[in-house]
C-alpha cells in the first residue's frame, strides 16, 4: 500500500539538494532522519550524483548502455507491431 509520506520518487532537485548536503560534510545518517529516508538513499544519491552528474537512474548506466537500452525498446515495438498486423492480415483479407 502506498504511504502518502513516501510517494515513491523524488525530483531531481531534493536529489541534488541530498547529495549537495552530505558533500558539504553533513552525515548522511543525519541527513537520512531529517528528510525522512531509508537508509541507503543519501548514499545512492551522492554516488550517483558524483559519477554522472545527474540524479535520473537511466543516465547511470555504463556509457554504452543507455543507446542499447533504446534499442531493445525500439525492437520490442517493432515485434509487437509486427504480431498485430500479422493478426490483422487475414481479418483485412476476409474482407
Amino acid at each position: 500500500m502506498a504511504d502518502p509520506k513516501h510517494p515513491g520518487h523524488f525530483t531531481d532537485d531534493f536529489k541534488r539538494q541530498i547529495a549537495s548536503l552530505c558533500n558539504a560534510g553533513k552525515p548522511p545518517s543525519e541527513t537520512m532522519r531529517e528528510c525522512d529516508l531509508g537508509s541507503a538513499t543519501p548514499r545512492r544519491r551522492i554516488d550517483s550524483i558524483d559519477a554522472t552528474g545527474s540524479p535520473r537512474a537511466a543516465d547511470n548506466g555504463a556509457p554504452g548502455q543507455n543507446g542499447t537500452i533504446e534499442l531493445e525498446r525500439e525492437n520490442e515495438r517493432l515485434r509487437m507491431e509486427a504480431g498485430v498486423l500479422k493478426q490483422a492480415a487475414p481479418i483485412s483479407a476476409r474482407r
